[in-house]
């Protein structure tokens, strides 16, 4: 009803008609480039096989789901997620308020007239250069970040570099811990008012996030293994003092 259109008001005008219709997976492909991989050399339908550019990407369509406890944050912070994504990676975004999920797509571009200008008013207007094939790869990423905890300008920077990943994994993987051993473990991890982990997220240029029993870190490959190392060892018992030790000289040898 009235809110669910106030919602994300910004995503309707942005998708033609056809993709409102109910897709099946989380990943969907286009349906020309759909039909130009079914073309082969004993297919009757050999003769379409020029048709289809070579320079469209294979996925076109990202679904990414949101859990119930980010619903709020995600609205109160759409607008953050919704500018880069649209504005610099040229993407479409909307808001599947049905199936609880953001969806991502490909916009449909025209090669021949993607450098071309359009006249509005009197005025010259530059068309948007077509999208990069990995601009909806990095846009899911983005999405997923956020949904995972981090803050907004954090996850940025996945649209900005290249050599950026996240790593997920749990305290159960490391050492079986329940009831207060648990609890402890936890309050080892993020230390008093999140000294601890803030001490590991400057030393080795990371990001972390301890949601119960997920830890979340964001960072190059390098820096993730070494910030993984010294989570491992506090899940293990070792006192702070000791990992930190350990943390700055292998901090060192990464600078």
């Amino acid at each position: 009803g009235v809110a669910a259109a106030s919602f994300f008001p910004l995503h309707r005008s942005f998708f033609p008609l056809d993709f409102t219709r109910t897709m099946a997976s989380a990943m969907v492909t286009d349906v020309s480039t759909s039909e130009a991989l079914m073309v082969g050399p004993h297919s009757s339908n050999s003769s379409q096989k020029g048709k289809v550019s070579s320079g469209q990407p294979k996925i076109t369509f990202r679904r990414i789901p949101v859990p119930a406890h980010r619903m709020t944050p995600l609205k109160n912070s759409w607008m953050d997620l919704y500018v880069p994504v649209t504005s610099r990676m040229n993407l479409l975004m909307r808001m599947n308020l049905v199936k609880k999920c953001v969806e991502l797509k490909m916009p449909k571009v025209n090669v021949e007239n993607s450098t071309s200008t359009t006249s509005e008013g009197g005025k010259a207007k530059q068309a948007k250069p077509p999208p990069e094939p990995s601009a909806l790869q990095k846009c899911a990423d983005f999405v997923a970040a956020f949904l995972l905890g981090f803050e907004v300008r954090d996850a940025l920077a996945l649209l900005r570099l290249d050599d950026l990943y996240v790593e997920r994994f749990e305290v159960k993987d490391v050492k079986t811990l329940r009831g207060e051993h648990m609890a402890r473990c936890i309050g080892r991890l993020a230390g008093r008012n999140g000294a601890t982990r803030f001490t590991l997220e400057n030393a080795t240029r990371t990001r972390i996030v301890v949601a119960d029993t997920h830890i979340h870190i964001l960072g190059s490959y390098a820096n993730i293994r070494v910030a993984r190392d010294a989570i491992c060892s506090l899940i293990l018992g070792s006192p702070p003092s000791k990992v930190f030790a350990r943390l700055r000289a292998a901090a060192a040898r990464l600078n």
